[in-house]
């Protein structure tokens, strides 16, 4: 089982009824071979088979890029502290299985929901 993990904390995991509407990608994906068109898909899901693989950002951010405005999913092995990264790339929300759950329980997460303001980018804007 897995569970997602929004901005409000955790949720049950929800998928479009058409499986057609959902791309799911590797973190070996090569950005630059990203389909050009994603008409119809309404949720992309990229791959984090680790944590310190951080090659699932850049998917996201080249997706968020080309202009795609659907959901973007993270799975996979992500940590809360890789959460506010998550979203400023992109990501809507993050799925993790139960056992990270229970090892990063939903507090710990919503304590990086806060994730715009803590950037440097808004604190140098604010100068």
């Amino acid at each position: 089982m897995s569970v997602l993990v929004t901005d409000q904390g955790f949720a049950p995991v929800d998928q479009p009824n058409n499986p057609a509407q959902v791309l799911s990608l590797g973190p070996e994906t090569d950005p630059d071979a990203l389909p050009q068109s994603l008409d119809g898909v309404t949720l992309v899901r990229i791959a984090f088979p680790g944590v310190a693989d951080g090659r699932g950002f850049t998917i996201a951010r080249c997706l968020r890029r080309m202009g795609y405005a659907g959901r973007l999913r993270a799975c996979g092995q992500i940590m809360p502290d890789q959460y506010a990264m998550a979203r400023r790339v992109g990501f809507d929300e993050v799925e993790i299985d139960d056992a990270r759950a229970a090892r990063q329980p939903e507090a710990d997460w919503l304590a990086r929901a806060a994730w715009q303001s803590g950037s440097y980018q808004v604190r140098l804007a604010q100068v």
